[in-house]
């Protein structure tokens, strides 16, 4: 049986803030417990968000929510779209700051290193979780707060901001250190901006395991450029 009750846009715009702040703590934890260190895994400059699991667990939710009922159906449908999703987001995100934020090849079925089999059984494991016992404790949080479309307009007003802001701040870091350019705006009042607000020890802080191609198709660490 099959659930027809339809999904609120209010509701997926709360998910995606949920997950993006959750998928941050969750994200920064597995590092330091793999690799011992604690370090920013944030996804924007400002906010504590990484919106690639807000998105992620949205469009899982939205995708499966019909299935519910069926836990089988909900598992392969979210392996899949969990892959797909996370191709797609990793293919913008090079387009748009010229790095990957991810790189899977040194895990066995593995396609162009942006997903692998491994995360896309994750997906189709946590698309069970979320619709069994994640998205209820949520949609009752959801309920409980007041003037809920005040905050959602300030949050999302917020986010774009933080979004624009984002990619400015890492194209003008990636210009600074690895291209040796003034910045993405070539104006001194602005580039004394960018060298403030984006300075290499505020991106390195903020963004440590950025990468870039370069002209050998080699992925080299921007950290390891900054002198």
């Amino acid at each position: 049986m099959e659930n027809n009750k339809k999904l609120t846009i209010s509701q997926v715009f709360w998910y995606f803030v949920f997950f993006s702040v959750v998928g941050l703590f969750v994200e920064t934890m597995y590092g330091y417990i793999t690799t011992g260190i604690l370090e920013s895994r944030k996804g924007l400059l400002f906010g504590p968000f990484c919106p690639v699991y807000g998105l992620g667990a949205s469009v899982l939710i939205v995708s499966t929510y019909s299935l519910e009922k069926s836990p089988t159906k909900v598992f392969f449908t979210g392996a899949i779209v969990g892959g797909f999703v996370e191709y797609i987001i990793s293919y913008i995100l090079e387009a748009i700051y010229g790095i990957r934020f991810w790189e899977y090849s040194y895990l066995r079925f593995n396609l162009n290193g942006r997903i692998c089999i491994l995360y896309s059984i994750f997906w189709g494991i946590l698309s069970i979780i979320l619709l069994k016992w994640i998205k209820p404790l949520i949609d009752n949080i959801i309920s409980k707060i007041p003037k809920r479309k005040i905050i959602e307009i300030i949050l999302l007003i917020f986010l774009i901001i933080d979004a624009i802001i984002t990619v400015w701040g890492i194209n003008a870091y990636q210009n600074r250190v690895v291209y040796g350019k003034g910045g993405v705006i070539d104006i001194p009042i602005i580039r004394k901006f960018e060298e403030t607000v984006f300075s290499n020890d505020v991106m390195l802080k903020t963004f440590p395991n950025l990468r870039y191609i370069d002209e050998e198709g080699n992925e080299i660490f921007i950290r390891d450029k900054v002198k």
